[in-house]
């Protein structure tokens, strides 16, 4: 099975940046979609961004452009770094990871992201 930990969360000024990783456990992320959702208080888990073993990546419009999904398939890492934060992306974030269409998730325990001034 995957275990993916996730790290990089904080709290950080709008405009600012943070990137955050994804580190995998007992299996490797080669031949996963690799997945970042977050989700905040009072609101239903979103995808942030996702991103075929391929390299096919899918963002949602809200962080188009300001962040960007990557992974490291020799280290086993998947990387969100974001830049231009807001207050609205204030979340616990949470990795994720797929094999397939018939295949089970895999979650991250999740970082918290805390935008504020």
């Amino acid at each position: 099975q995957v275990q993916l930990v996730e790290s990089g969360g904080g709290l950080v000024q709008p405009g600012g940046s943070l990137r955050l990783s994804c580190a995998a456990s007992r299996s490797g992320l080669r031949m996963y979609t690799m997945g970042w959702y977050r989700q905040a208080p009072g609101k239903q888990r979103e995808l942030v961004a996702t991103m075929t073993s391929g390299g096919s990546i899918n963002y949602a419009d809200s962080v188009k452009g300001r962040f960007t999904i990557s992974r490291d398939n020799v280290n086993d890492t998947v990387y969100l770094q974001m830049d231009s934060l807001k207050p609205e992306d204030t979340a616990a974030y949470y990795c994720n990871a797929k094999a397939g269409v018939w295949s089970r998730s895999y979650w991250g325990q999740g970082t918290q992201v805390t935008v504020s001034s």
